[in-house]
């Protein structure tokens, strides 16, 4: 426009006032057209101060992010930003020198953040496959027969850490207790994955005996007659002969877990509520306490098996017992097309 105008025979003011713009804006469009020609229509402005770092360099900054120091000589075990940033600038094959805010940037956009160490295991059991793949079985073809047992404990009577609202600057103090009198106990739970239902008792000790107690409730849960699946780990209190041949009298199958493989058995993720809404941030004074309280919360879950916190707290116990490759049963993935 400023150059049409120009060529129409316009002043500087009138052009000026025409694209309100200031007049020496004006002067500088007009000459640098006059010693430039039409080239002066495409400035091309720089960027900014031109790119000291590669995306070849952006590659190897986060490949040596997502090593272990120890393999490259390092005497330490984890990065901080600092040393991964020295690190960096001091190799003599390829030296990029970087600024710590720069390289939390560079990291945060490749989605590398900072991360508590986590371990898992991997079942050895020689029949984990197959195992699994009962427990998925009958899980899904069978729910409203499906139970699932375990013990959760140990409970021992002594303040315990949580958290809660509370003041600003004045979070909630508990008690410390120098001598634990009390013993433990153990809560042996069991869970129906049909009703979606949670129930049992705290006794003193695992064992046999405790055991066949909780599956008789159980085989009561479903007085029809019909078969029963029990899903339970491989506790040697789980499968003495008195325990499998009650089971074979009373149409129980006790489907067991693989070996290291408990984030398999339903009622793990049950227990991960009992462990935030009743357990922390406690402070019982004895086990005939805690035990009101942990069936009293027993009887508001059941009556509330859907509610958000409750879904809340199952999801992330969940989470923390799954194996890191996040698969239902562990079962191998399927290979894509």
């Amino acid at each position: 426009m400023v150059v049409l105008a120009s060529a129409g025979g316009n002043t500087v003011p009138a052009i000026a006032r025409l694209v309100q713009a200031d007049e020496d804006t004006i002067r500088q469009v007009i000459h640098r057209f006059n010693e430039m020609g039409m080239a002066s229509l495409d400035p091309r402005w720089a960027g900014g101060r031109p790119r000291l770092i590669s995306s070849d360099d952006e590659q190897f900054i986060v490949a040596t992010a997502n090593t272990r120091p120890e393999a490259l000589g390092r005497p330490f075990t984890r990065w901080s930003v600092r040393k991964l940033a020295e690190h960096l600038s001091t190799l003599a094959a390829r030296s990029i020198c970087i600024g710590r805010e720069r390289l939390r940037q560079l990291l945060f956009k490749h989605q590398i953040s900072f991360q508590r160490t986590k371990t898992w295991k991997e079942s050895n059991d020689p029949q984990r496959d197959v195992k699994l793949a009962r427990i998925d079985h009958v899980t899904s073809n069978f729910p409203q027969r499906v139970f699932a047992f375990d013990e959760f404990g140990p409970l021992v009577i002594r303040p315990q850490a949580g958290s809660g609202w509370a003041p600003k600057g004045h979070p909630h103090r508990l008690p410390a207790n120098y001598h634990k009198l009390h013993g433990v106990r153990q809560f042996h739970g069991c869970y129906s994955v049909g009703d979606d239902q949670l129930w049992g008792v705290v006794n003193r000790r695992k064992g046999a005996a405790n055991t066949l107690a909780a599956l008789t409730s159980i085989r009561r849960a479903r007085p029809d007659g019909a078969p029963i699946y029990v899903i339970l780990d491989n506790l040697s209190a789980h499968k003495g002969k008195t325990i499998r041949a009650w089971a074979a009298r009373n149409k129980v199958e006790l489907c067991f877990t693989p070996t290291y493989a408990s984030w398999a058995n339903p009622i793990e993720a049950q227990f991960g509520p009992l462990r935030t809404f009743v357990i922390a941030g406690s402070n019982h004074p004895n086990h005939p306490a805690l035990t009101r309280h942990l069936h009293r919360y027993l009887r508001w879950r059941n009556a509330n098996a859907r509610h958000p916190d409750v879904l809340t707290a199952q999801r992330r116990e969940r989470a923390r017992i799954r194996s890191e490759r996040q698969r239902r049963w562990g079962q191998p993935a399927t290979l894509a097309a």
